[in-house]
């Protein structure tokens, strides 16, 4: 073989051999070049990964997924699709004040169906062109639709917790023939991630709620209160305590006792949150007391809220787990905290709202119970 080179490096001219020379220079350089992209390209992806597993909170994860992720792959869209039975994560998220408008493409479905056609094959990452039917639930927030898709599900203990898709506007960009060995090792990691920042948050969740009834407990929506006020004077709407008391709960544990009392506790509290919306910050203050945070509410919607809560609560009766039936009322107060009205310290401006909240909870009571009262 080297003979064979030798003589036909002896039949080029000087010039043949200085051309040869060249190209081979510049394809020697263009594999240095690419050797040194693919190095730089492997030391983001590290970055990233250690960026990842270093999360100790859902925010900064879900940031370093849109964000990160996008600029480290070049890519035009990332979106999350988290599959999340009952929105129970949702109101975690939502109690932990984690405002999920910040992420328009972060999405949530109760269950895989709801991922359509999609479903079917999201064992293994597929890619190819973008296709409405198939991809157009991952993209519905995107105003304009990607080229070409790879949808990567995202498994923990063989269950399906969700779907990253990632888009270009370059038509071959993701292609079905391409191999995946890379995409599915950054979607372990992003699965094992989410599952670790998720347990993390239903920790602190845990400490923030009130164990009998599952809602918040008084030191949560005490901090929630200052929160929601600050956010509702910055933004400029009105915001509305409700304070919710039991009537005649006394009288509950006396002929049903305390394993009857806590049945109604906790379905008391079940029946105020079926009539809240996700926003709204629902609290056990007290023995039969709760406390309801409407946001950006008007006192006329937050009187129709009241009166649906009360009417659920009034209108049918409680099945007991001991055998059994009691009824059962409750009485609310109404506090309404206008935006012009929403100045000053806001510490003192929450505690006047509970304040005007209790006194007309206050009335109800006086006024034969079962009611809803709003204060001047």
């Amino acid at each position: 073989m080297h003979k064979v080179v030798t003589r036909q490096a002896q039949s080029l001219t000087p010039a043949e051999l200085r051309t040869e020379n060249q190209l081979l220079r510049e394809q020697l350089e263009e594999l240095l070049n690419q050797a040194h992209r693919n190095q730089r390209i492997m030391l983001r992806h590290q970055t990233f990964d250690l960026q990842l597993i270093g999360a100790s909170s859902f925010r900064e994860l879900i940031e370093n997924i849109f964000s990160t992720l996008a600029k480290t792959s070049d890519l035009d869209i990332v979106t999350l699709t988290l599959i999340d039975p009952k929105s129970s994560l949702r109101r975690i998220l939502l109690d932990l004040n984690i405002d999920l408008t910040e992420f328009p493409h972060l999405l949530f479905v109760q269950t895989e169906f709801e991922l359509g056609q999609l479903r079917q094959h999201l064992r293994k990452p597929v890619l190819g062109r973008y296709e409405d039917d198939l991809h157009g639930r991952m993209f519905a927030e995107c105003r304009t639709k990607p080229s070409s898709v790879a949808a990567v599900p995202l498994i923990r203990q063989n269950k399906l917790i969700g779907c990253l898709s990632l888009g270009s506007y370059h038509t071959n960009r993701f292609a079905p023939s391409m191999a995946t060995d890379f995409i599915e090792h950054m979607a372990s990691i992003i699965a094992i991630c989410l599952e670790n920042v998720i347990n993390n948050e239903r920790l602190t969740y845990i400490g923030l709620t009130d164990p009998l009834t599952g809602v918040s407990n008084r030191r949560h929506i005490e901090q929630r209160k200052l929160e929601e006020i600050g956010r509702a004077r910055r933004q400029q709407y009105g915001i509305v305590a409700m304070y919710l008391d039991i009537d005649f709960f006394k009288q509950i544990n006396d002929k049903h006792g305390h394993q009857g009392g806590d049945d109604v506790l906790r379905e008391v509290a079940s029946r105020i949150k079926a009539e809240l919306r996700l926003s709204d910050t629902l609290g056990r203050f007290g023995g039969e007391e709760f406390v309801v945070l409407l946001i950006n509410t008007s006192q006329q919607h937050a009187v129709q809220v009241a009166e649906r809560i009360r009417a659920s609560i009034a209108n049918k009766p409680f099945l007991l787990s001991m055998g059994g039936f009691c009824k059962c009322t409750i009485s609310i107060g109404i506090a309404t905290l206008p935006a012009v009205k929403n100045v000053g310290d806001i510490e003192g401006v929450a505690r006047e709202m509970v304040a005007r909240a209790d006194s007309a909870l206050y009335e109800a009571k006086s006024k034969g119970r079962n009611q809803v009262r709003c204060a001047s």
